[in-house]
């Protein structure tokens, strides 16, 4: 007789309400029931266990917890069988033209689905795999006999179900790796400062290097997976929220849609252990899902839904699985549905920046095809395609999507070359002409806007090329103003062959119009600026009226905008060595000429083009007018104004603003654009010394542990801007100050002094590992300064006493100074593997080399203090980031005389001090046995 389910729920009930029988009892005696035909008996036990699962608990002794846990294991075994008979019934059902079955495979997916949907039942489940391993093994086996069996039914619904609760299981066994080591601790500024700063200053760079810093970070910090991506996903919603209107606000919807994801796919192919980087990536998002005010924002800002998009392009990438698509995507839009305004705010007529730029990348494809045709066959339809790209901001959701994968250099090479085939001048008539005008026009206008929003060494052609150098990379090189560039305008570039200076002159002044039939641009450009100046010295000297003056300039703008831009070029380097009472007519001229011209009879897209040349001439002019304290209207382009330029208060110290920022930036706990682009004005401004110097006193003022904890990460990040020069200041001038001075030892007692060491390895270690690459794009614009000579510094050869070795072997009567070895030469210091694998000529190993000369010296000298412990901090970093993967790294450069060796450390006969390897190993708990032959092979090439 079968029973009825109700009245079973309803006995049930009263027994565990009375305590009587506990929950591991029902769940015990349910999984013992084997007959999966028996269809009422078995909805009756789901209907019992339906009623409890979600409230699981245990009165009693703490056995009873274990007896729980293995309970629900046994009651889950049960479950997965009773759902594949169930799914076999179906199948079976299915051939013979019958449906029974159905209804029970949903009943028990739904009763799969609710038990394991909870953390707390997931929890004791991971209690349970870890007490009873054979069980475990039957669940996975269960699982995939499961998987087998819905394999072959058609009902995708039901498959998609009960995928999803395989998901589930499988999460269990990786629950504690998930959040576990920082559970405490959920932001990490350096994550999101390097992120920020890559966004903002760096979309053209290489995805590898970023890719190698950030998994640098990662291992230096021990920052779980998950985490680390959500920090990721975290910095690019902050950087797309705060980015300025316009190109900015373009730059990081690419960097964030189309870079990032392309980051992420490049380090899933690092080791991850164990885990599964797509679950990861997975728990990443759920953790994101939780900060709806963030995601709000960035929906608000974008205009549409963000998490959307950037799940539908992490799943293309093969970072999610189809499964946890669709269920963060279900998660995303409920919480979406509580926030109507955001549906309300949205625009329909506004068309979405991220859907613009994922449209955009494989246009920009496409565009590099177009390029590569032979131009003198189709002109006039590459022009079409050139004013398709001068409309709204087509250009630069063209350029950003370039950028952000790798394209942009590419796509500058194909309109320097079209630029150059615009020198070809055959029997051309009037619309020929016209056409290649415009060619040259808007080649040249688009080059110059590359140039100034993203750097021009997009532009400049490979060092190894051989060949004619183009005309736009001459001109750009030599003539066009650029941040912190001053250029000569008596420069042999801007005075050209006279005769075509003349005709120039000639023609600007005595014609309506600009000709334009057999016109060799390029050297009406090379040849305005002369121009200009006879143009100037006759207006200055009364024989050329304004009213003259006016229509030079409406000439020179009328046709080709190219020629107004290498105008004012010239105009600008004229202004700035001209006295007060000298300038009015040169900026007068400025102004005349950044203006459009209110003529109908222009070429085609002449709007467009004015659009882009008031943009290119305001960034030309914006330094000298700064300097000259002078207001030019430019017309109301649509595009952006100039985003973080003139940052600095007037009026105030560099060195006020720098700790006044610092301060903001340690209090906040992270760093923002703005502050970027302030800490890099003031690295320009004030050089690299000054700058490390000024941000590592700082650093040692704090004396709250957990503040100097979070100014190494923020400091670290800020270093990023130009790490290998900051390393060779912190590492070569900075530290051995410290070390050497007694007056400053107090200064480097924990917490600061710990912090500092911490940092010192950390940029160590990052400079180390990459400063045989290529320097990153934003530190090629900045002026290579010598921060001192280092050959005069560190010599080559050990005849000549270095300074700082000077400074180790002076005065050794004096207990607070310290004093070297006479034999501590670096040659006798290092061993002979050492010696022949260094290449002792690169500054950073020298400077490397040297610190832990000096670290050697310290350990045997005579005097203890805050210095010895700060060298001992020093080492412990060195020790725990060997552990991690670094595999030796720095210290290599460790002379022999620094460690313990075998019974001479012991009988007091080694001769130099004896670095305290126990201590080390028992504080960063890495085995001594291990740490011994570990730095055997480092320092005397032993193999294991």
């Amino acid at each position: 007789m079968q029973p009825r389910s109700g009245e079973a729920c309803e006995g049930v009930g009263e027994l565990l309400a009375t305590r009587m029988v506990s929950y591991s009892t029902v769940l015990t005696a349910i999984s013992k029931f084997d007959d999966f035909s028996r269809d009422l008996c078995i909805q009756a036990l789901l209907d019992i266990m339906d009623m409890f699962c979600d409230r699981l608990s245990c009165h009693g002794k703490a056995e009873e917890c274990i007896g729980l846990c293995r309970a629900l294991l046994s009651a889950l075994h049960w479950l997965l069988r009773c759902t594949t008979a169930s799914a076999e019934r179906l199948r079976e059902g299915l051939e013979m033209g019958a449906t029974t079955g159905e209804k029970q495979l949903t009943r028990c997916l739904q009763q799969l689905k609710k038990i394991l949907s909870s953390t707390k039942n997931r929890a004791l489940l991971h209690v349970a795999k870890l007490e009873e391993v054979s069980s475990w093994t039957a669940i996975e086996q269960s699982l995939l006999k499961l998987g087998e069996t819905f394999a072959s039914l058609s009902n995708s619904h039901l498959q998609s179900q009960a995928e999803e609760c395989g998901v589930l299981i499988r999460s269990i066994p990786i629950m504690l790796s998930m959040h576990s080591e920082q559970l405490h601790k959920t932001g990490f500024p350096t994550v999101h400062a390097v992120v920020l700063l890559e966004g903002t200053m760096n979309l053209t760079g290489e995805m590898q290097p970023l890719v190698e810093q950030l998994m640098m970070v990662k291992r230096m910090q021990r920052i779980p997976t998950p985490l680390f991506v959500l920090e990721i996903w975290k910095a690019c919603f902050v950087g797309l929220i705060e980015s300025p209107e316009g190109t900015e606000e373009l730059k990081w919807t690419a960097f964030t849609f189309l870079k990032i994801p392309q980051v992420l796919v490049k380090l899933k192919k690092y080791p991850q252990g164990d885990k599964d980087f797509t679950e990861d990536v997975n728990c990443a998002f759920e953790f994101l899902l939780k900060l709806t005010p963030l995601l709000d924002k960035a929906d608000h800002r974008c205009n549409c839904d963000c998490i959307n998009m950037l799940l539908q392009e992490c799943s293309k990438q093969g970072l999610l699985s189809e499964v946890n698509k669709e269920s963060l995507m279900a998660k995303r839009v409920a919480d979406r549905d509580q926030s109507p305004w955001l549906k309300s705010a949205e625009n329909a007529n506004i068309q979405p920046n991220p859907g613009l730029i994922l449209r955009a990348e494989p246009t920009v494809t496409n565009i590099l095809k177009t390029m590569d045709a032979d131009h003198s066959k189709s002109p006039e339809g590459l022009l079409g395609v050139l004013g398709h790209m001068l409309s709204g901001k087509s250009l630069d959701l063209l350029l950003a999507a370039a950028a952000a994968t790798g394209k942009l250099k590419s796509f500058a090479r194909k309109f320097i070359s079209l630029n150059e085939f615009t020198k070809n001048i055959s029997n051309e008539n009037s619309k020929a002409a016209s056409v290649r005008a415009l060619l040259f026009d808007i080649s040249f206008l688009m080059l110059c806007h590359v140039a100034q929003t993203y750097g021009s060494e997009v532009i400049l052609s490979e060092s190894s090329t051989v060949g004619e150098v183009p005309f736009f990379e001459t001109w750009m090189q030599t003539c066009m103003p650029e941040e912190g560039k001053i250029l000569n305008p008596d420069h042999p570039c801007f005075r050209p062959d006279s005769t075509n200076v003349e005709s120039l002159v000639a023609l600007l002044n005595n014609t309506s119009e600009m000709k334009l039939v057999q016109m060799k641009w390029h050297e009406a450009c090379l040849s305005i600026s002369a121009a200009i100046l006879e143009i100037l010295n006759a207006w200055e000297n009364g024989v050329l009226a304004f009213e003259s003056i006016q229509k030079i300039t409406d000439n020179i703008k009328g046709k080709v905008c190219s020629l107004a831009v290498c105008a004012v070029a010239w105009l600008v380097a004229h202004v700035r060595m001209l006295g007060l009472d000298e300038r009015e007519k040169s900026l007068q001229m400025i102004r005349q000429l950044v203006g459009p011209l209110c003529s109908e009879n222009t070429l085609q897209f002449y709007s467009e083009r004015v659009v882009i040349m008031s943009s290119i001439l305001e960034h030309m002019c914006a330094d000298v007018l700064q300097q000259t304290a002078t207001q030019i209207k430019f017309p109301s382009t649509g595009m952006d104004t100039m985003p973080y330029w003139n940052l600095l208060p007037p009026k105030r110290p560099i060195k006020e603003v720098l700790t006044s920022i610092f301060a903001e930036v340690l209090e906040k706990g992270w760093v923002d654009s703005r502050s970027i682009h302030v800490f890099d004005t003031l690295l320009h401004m004030g050089g690299v010394y000054w700058f490390c110097n000024n941000l590592v006193k700082e650093l040692l003022k704090e004396t709250r542990k957990e503040y100097t904890l979070r100014a190494v990460e923020l400091l670290y990040s800020i270093f990023c801007l130009d790490m290998q020069q900051v390393t060779l200041i912190l590492l070569g001038h900075i530290l051995p100050g410290l070390l050497t001075d007694s007056a400053k030892w107090h200064s480097l007692m924990d917490p600061p002094g710990t912090a500092l060491a911490k940092l010192a390895v950390w940029c160590a270690l990052s400079s180390y590992s990459s400063h045989k690459g290529q320097a990153s794009s934003r530190q090629k614009k900045r002026h290579r300064e010598d921060i001192e000579d280092y050959i005069s510094l560190f010599p080559l050869d050990d005849t000549q006493p270095s300074k700082l070795m000077r400074l180790l072997s002076s005065n050794e009567d004096d207990a607070n100074v310290l004093s070297s070895p006479t034999d501590r030469s670096m040659s006798s210091s290092l061993s002979a593997s050492q010696m022949h694998t260094v290449n002792m000529r690169d500054p950073l190993n020298r400077v490397l080399a040297n610190l832990f000369l000096l670290i050697s010296s310290i350990l045997g000298a005579r005097t203890a203090g805050p210095h010895t412990q700060f060298v001992q901090w020093f080492m412990e970093k060195c020790v725990d980031c060997l552990e991690q993967g670094s595999r030796g790294s720095i210290l290599q450069f460790m002379p022999f005389t620094t460690v313990s060796c075998g019974t001479e450390a012991r009988d007091g006969r080694c001769g130099g001090p004896v670095l305290p390897l126990r201590a080390l190993s028992s504080i960063s708990h890495i085995p001594l046995r291990w740490m011994r032959r570990e730095l055997a092979a480092l320092l005397f090439g032993v193999g294991e």
